[in-house]
C-alpha cells in the first residue's frame, strides 16, 4: 500500500489532498497507459478487449469496481517492474503532463503558502502518481500499487487497491500519522466514488464532478469548480 514520501517532513498546518484522473489532470492514467503499452506491444489485443469489457460494467455499476480494476491489473502480469515504470514515465511526458488543468499550480501554491501538506490521494499506480507529484512539487502520495516477485510483476495488487472507501481509509491514517484533523482537510475529487472521502474532510472541492457528485455536492453545499 503505497505512501511514498517526495519531500522531508515538515511542520503541518492542515492537508490538501487531491485525486488525480480528472482532477489533477484531464486524462485518466489507466486508459493511457493501455494505449500506449498496446502501441507497444506490451498489451495485447485480447487483454484491451478484456479491459474494454469490464470498462464497461464498471462505468455502468453492474459489479464491484474494486473486483473490476483487479480484473484489469491482470495485464501486466510477468512485466519486468522496470518496464511498468518506464511505460509510465512515457504515458506521463506524452499525456498526463499536458493535461493537468491549470488551476490546479494556483491551488496548490494557495496551500503551500498556508503550510499545508500537499497530497495525491489516487486509485492509480505508484509510478504515475510519483512523476505527477514530482513535477508538481508535491509533498506525498498515496496511492494503488502491483505485487512484485523476483523483479516481475505478478498482475495483481499489493494490498487494497486505493479506491472509494479505502481512501477515506488513508486519507485518516495519514491525518493521524501526521498529528492533523481530518476536520481541517482539504479533498479534491471528481466522481461520485469520491464521496467517502469528500464526506469526512471539512473542505471538500468537486472538480468537474459527474452527475451524481455534483447534485450531492449542492444539497451539501460543497465546492464546485469547473476548470477547463
Amino acid at each position: 500500500m503505497a505512501t511514498i514520501s517526495t519531500k522531508e517532513d515538515k511542520e503541518v498546518r492542515y492537508i490538501a489532498f487531491f485525486d488525480l484522473d480528472r482532477t489533477i489532470t484531464k486524462a485518466i492514467s489507466g486508459r493511457a497507459l493501455a494505449r500506449e503499452a498496446l502501441r507497444k506491444g506490451l498489451l495485447k489485443s485480447s487483454d484491451l478487449a478484456v479491459a474494454l469489457y469490464f470498462g464497461t460494467f464498471y462505468r455502468l455499476r453492474l459489479a464491484d469496481p474494486v473486483m473490476i480494476m483487479e480484473k484489469m491489473t491482470g495485464w501486466v502480469k510477468g512485466m519486468p517492474q522496470e518496464t511498468l515504470t518506464d511505460l509510465c514515465k512515457e504515458v506521463f511526458r506524452k499525456v498526463m503532463q499536458p493535461s493537468i488543468h491549470p488551476e490546479v499550480f494556483n491551488e496548490l501554491r494557495i496551500h503551500k503558502e498556508s503550510n499545508a501538506r500537499t497530497v495525491i490521494l489516487s486509485s492509480s499506480l505508484v509510478p504515475i502518481c510519483k512523476a505527477v507529484a514530482e513535477y508538481l512539487e508535491m509533498d506525498d502520495i498515496i496511492c494503488s500499487e502491483l505485487e512484485i516477485k523476483d523483479g516481475l510483476l505478478t498482475g495483481k495488487p499489493q494490498g487494497n487497491l486505493c479506491y472509494g472507501d479505502e481512501k477515506l481509509v488513508r486519507l485518516k491514517e495519514y491525518c493521524e500519522k501526521n498529528n492533523t484533523a481530518v476536520n481541517d482537510a482539504w479533498y479534491y475529487g471528481d466522481a461520485i466514488i469520491d464521496q467517502p472521502a469528500l464526506s469526512i474532510v471539512g473542505h471538500p472541492v468537486c472538480v468537474n464532478p459527474d452527475k451524481k457528485l455534483k447534485r450531492i455536492a449542492k444539497e451539501n453545499n460543497w465546492r464546485i469548480y469547473s476548470w477547463k
